[in-house]
C-alpha cells in the first residue's frame, strides 16, 4: 500500500464514471422498469383463480430463483442470437449485442423476485378493499389498477428498492461478457496501467458508497411510511 497512487484514479475518473458507471446505472434503471412491469404481471398470474395460470407463473418464478444468475447470463448471451434467428426465420443467429442480451437476462431474472414482492404486497391489502371496489361497479382489472396496486406499491416500496440495490450490485457480473460496466472499466484501467490495487479498491468504495447511501434512504422511507400508517 506504500505505492498507492491516487493520481491513477483521478486520471481515470472521466472514463470510470462517464463510461463505466453510466453503463451500470443505465442497465440497472432499464432492467428495473422492465422487470417491475413483468413482475407485476407474474404476480397477478400467481394470484389467479385459474390453476394453470397460477402454475405457469409459479414455475417461471421457481426456475429463475433456483438458478445462478451467472449461468443465466451465459445462457442468454449465447442462446438469444439463435432464438432471435429462429423467431425471425433468418436461418442464422441474429446478433443482438451484449447490452441487449444483458438487459433481457436481468429483466427476466429480477422479474421472478419482483413477482414475489408484488404478490406479498397485493396480499397485504385488506380484502375489504377488493369488496369496496366491486361494490362501486369496478371489474377485477379496475379494482387492481385503481385500488389494490397503488396500495401494494406503497406497502412494498422499501422492499422493491432494496431489491434494486441488489440488482445494481449484480450488474457487475456482466464483466464476464467483456462489457464495459463500472467494474469492467476499472479492470481495463487496472490492466492497462498495472494498478490493480488502486482500481479495485476504488471500485469497491464506489459500490459501497452508492449501496450504503441508497440503503439508508430506503430505511428512511420505510420509517416515514410506517409513521403514515
Amino acid at each position: 500500500m506504500g505505492n498507492f497512487d491516487f493520481a491513477v484514479i483521478i486520471d481515470a475518473l472521466p472514463y470510470l464514471l462517464g463510461t463505466g458507471l453510466v453503463f451500470t446505472l443505465k442497465l440497472t434503471v432499464l432492467s428495473t422498469v422492465l422487470a417491475l412491469a413483468l413482475g407485476t404481471i407474474l404476480a397477478l398470474m400467481r394470484l389467479s383463480s385459474r390453476r394453470w395460470v397460477s402454475a405457469l407463473a409459479g414455475g417461471y418464478v421457481n426456475v429463475f430463483r433456483a438458478l445462478p444468475l451467472i449461468l443465466i447470463i451465459f445462457w442468454f448471451y449465447f442462446l438469444v442470437p439463435y432464438i432471435m434467428g429462429w423467431l425471425t426465420g433468418a436461418g442464422a443467429p441474429v446478433p443482438v449485442g451484449g447490452f441487449t442480451s444483458a438487459l433481457i437476462t436481468f429483466t427476466l431474472f429480477e422479474a421472478a423476485y419482483f413477482c414475489e414482492i408484488m404478490r406479498a404486497g397485493i396480499q397485504s391489502v385488506p380484502r375489504g378493499q377488493f369488496d369496496a371496489g366491486y361494490a362501486l361497479g369496478l371489474n377485477y382489472f379496475g379494482v387492481m389498477r385503481t385500488i389494490v396496486l397503488p396500495q401494494a406499491f406503497r406497502n412494498m416500496t422499501p422492499v422493491l428498492l432494496t431489491q434494486v440495490i441488489v440488482l445494481f450490485q449484480d450488474t457487475s457480473l456482466v464483466y464476464v461478457l467483456s462489457l464495459t460496466d463500472f467494474l469492467g472499466a476499472a479492470n481495463i484501467v487496472a490492466q492497462r496501467d498495472g494498478r490493480l490495487v488502486e482500481m479495485f479498491i476504488f471500485a469497491a468504495v464506489v459500490y459501497f458508497v452508492i449501496s450504503y447511501v441508497a440503503s439508508r434512504l430506503v430505511r428512511r422511507l420505510q420509517l416515514r411510511t410506517a409513521v403514515v400508517r
